[in-house]
């Protein structure tokens, strides 16, 4: 275990929540100062479905890294550990939410407009994204996938041109790799 100590369950909410309204206040100034259309959000059955299915996918993908990578594991492990420790399973559904939330809403519903719809639009974001998922060069790994996942998360939002799909992929995408992590420590405890 690193010396970074372990959040209490308040201290995690209070930072995600935070984190949410900044990412949030952002996108909104960032819309508003240079006058960028928001991607619109709505409910298409079909653009639900996407968004369960690339939930799962990339779910199961990081769950496939964590088990066969060690320097990806070492790496999600370091910065899990701090976050995951102290929560229920129950509270990974806010842990999902709002992250899903603000970051959809900064990277694909505004950054991504803003940039161009495009695939330049694409890697930059996604570029963006998975470097803000970067606390130290031990996590190089881990900001590899982020930026991978921010790609499938921007192309799914280039197909759609709807916020809702990756705001529910990226929401289970957070929830379902939270209960994976939290299991492989109780099976390792076992």
């Amino acid at each position: 275990m690193n010396s970074v100590s372990i959040l209490t369950r308040s201290q995690v909410f209070i930072a995600v929540a935070g984190t949410a309204f900044l990412l949030i206040g952002i996108g909104t100034g960032w819309s508003y100062g240079l006058k960028v259309a928001i991607l619109p959000c709505y409910w298409q059955i079909n653009h639900v479905l996407a968004g369960i299915g690339m939930g799962l996918v990339v779910a199961w993908l990081s769950r496939l890294l964590y088990c066969y990578w060690s320097a990806y594991r070492l790496a999600a492990d370091e910065y899990l550990r701090i976050v995951l420790t102290p929560l229920y399973s129950i509270d990974l559904i806010w842990l999902g939410i709002f992250p899903g939330i603000s970051e959809e809403f900064l990277f694909r519903g505004v950054a991504l407009p803003s940039i161009g719809m495009n695939v330049t639009g694409l890697l930059i974001t996604s570029v963006v994204f998975g470097a803000l998922h970067m606390s130290s060069w031990r996590q190089l790994p881990y900001t590899f996938w982020a930026g991978i996942v921010g790609m499938c998360f921007g192309g799914l939002t280039l197909f759609t041109h709807n916020l809702l799909p990756v705001i529910i992929a990226h929401s289970l995408t957070n929830a379902l790799s939270g209960w994976f992590w939290q299991r492989a420590q109780v099976e390792a405890e076992d």
